[in-house]
């Protein structure tokens, strides 16, 4: 890398870094709500403790046993509140007027009906209904499907409905069944509101929300590296690279100062042997250039995502011999 191109890579290290923290303190600073909808023993609080891999949610065989609607936490966990309440209109609620406040100010909604029993009763109907004027958040929640004939069935019913405006997850949360396409669409719809990490930081098992990112990064790492135009994807390939080791070592509660992410991603470079040099020089061949670009750009960042998540799930220094192994692994794939 020659004496200028390195400049324009430092620079750009050093504005993403400070970018990107300031993206990731903000929403670790922010408060989560999420609203538990739903008739009695229909497995909100299991779902929820199925999704965290922790007891966080009261659960009681019981009938009729959430009678409070006071938000809780759990120790760990003081930035997510959650609201479990059979629904706005429940003899049970001691307080209809606080229950419809945090519906309104709720960051995601999880609506649960149960496919063993009557799906979108009228009682239910009526609750959604309700809620839907105040806050369009919502994921329905189709449980106990293990107890249950024709869930293709039931899933078009309720969207049909619904008339497809929201996700219907048909899920177990007695066997977990489905609980990690459930803790994806809740991902989905957190990133949009800028609290993904917040919510994936609260998961005892990191690795689905961790690769989404990785491959996410990867997508547009691609895009970035096919752009046919020598020198143009540094700065956006940098900033994009050092948004996921922000991201990674956050989620896993790990420190990345900035010396740490700048030697990352040239170690990784010069560890692909020079690959960031190639990844300009090939853009002046017609055709082909954008192409090898950005698979190279893609390769590079997976093999770096994926290379930092192993180090950090295990508890081990970061092995760029890995990480090389893996970016020849993505690039020789990406070119069949």
């Amino acid at each position: 890398m020659d004496e200028s191109r390195r400049e324009e890579f430092i620079q750009a290290v050093n504005k993403a870094y400070a970018e990107e923290m300031k993206k990731i303190n903000d929403q670790l600073d922010k408060e989560l709500l999420i609203a538990l909808v739903g008739e009695v023993n229909a497995g909100k609080s299991t779902t929820i403790n199925q999704i965290l891999g922790k007891n966080v949610a009261r659960t009681n065989p019981r009938p009729g046993e959430t009678v409070s609607i006071d938000p809780y936490n759990h120790e760990g966990l003081e930035k997510i509140k959650f609201m479990d309440t059979p629904g706005l209109n429940d003899p049970n609620d001691e307080n209809p007027k606080k229950t419809l406040e945090f519906i309104k100010k709720a960051d995601i909604i999880l609506f649960f009906t149960n496919a063993a029993g009557t799906v979108f009763s009228e009682s239910e109907k009526e609750r959604f209904q309700e809620i839907e004027q105040h806050n369009q958040n919502i994921l329905i929640v189709l449980n106990k499907i293990d107890a249950a004939e024709d869930i293709d069935g039931l899933v078009q019913f309720i969207k049909s409905y619904t008339e497809n405006k929201y996700d219907v997850i048909p899920i177990s949360s007695k066997t977990g069944e489905n609980i990690d396409e459930l803790k994806n669409q809740i991902l989905d719809l957190l990133k949009k509101r800028g609290k993904d990490l917040l919510f994936a930081k609260s998961m005892s098992d990191k690795s689905a929300a961790a690769n989404r990112w990785i491959v996410a990064a990867g997508v547009s790492a691609g895009a970035i590296g096919a752009v046919p135009i020598p020198g143009s994807d540094v700065v956006p390939l940098t900033a994009l690279q050092v948004g996921l080791l922000l991201k990674l070592s956050a989620l896993y509660g790990k420190q990345l100062s900035l010396k740490d992410a700048k030697d990352l991603i040239i170690i990784t470079a010069a560890k692909t042997v020079g690959q960031t040099l190639y990844r300009q020089v090939v853009k002046f061949i017609p055709g082909a250039g954008s192409a090898a670009g950005g698979v190279i750009a893609s390769s590079l960042t997976l093999a770096l995502g994926y290379g930092v998540k192993h180090a950090y799930e295990n508890d081990i220094d970061i092995n760029f011999d890995k990480i090389t192994a893996l970016f020849h692994q993505f690039r020789k794939r990406k070119k069949r």
